[in-house]
């Protein structure tokens, strides 16, 4: 049987690959946008799983809104994304210091 021991270490996992993903890839900014989403989907489902481990839908519903703004989060991220390669034509994380000022 499946407990709640298990969707916390599926979390814990999920959001380790996660923070490796932003601090081992500092080049590629798609790659830390979908590190950011790893570590929103672990949170999400830390919070389902609680909320059917206690019997509440409280959870289940912060996990939609917590849905709702990672899409709006990915949708103005990529649509800044594609704004400054448009105009530097590179999407290096390192050039985007040059926005400072």
């Amino acid at each position: 049987m499946i407990g709640l021991e298990h969707y916390l270490v599926v979390s814990s996992i999920l959001f380790v690959m996660g923070m490796l993903g932003i601090f081992l890839n500092r080049k590629n900014i798609i790659i830390i946008l979908m590190a950011i989403e790893l570590i929103l989907l672990a949170v999400n489902l830390n919070f389902v799983a609680f909320s059917a481990f206690l019997g509440d839908m409280t959870g289940q519903v912060f996990a939609m809104f917590i849905l709702t703004v990672a899409a709006g989060e990915a949708a103005i991220g990529l649509a800044i994304l594609v704004i400054y390669f448009r105009q530097r034509g590179t999407i290096a994380v390192d050039d985007v210091n040059r926005m400072k000022g």
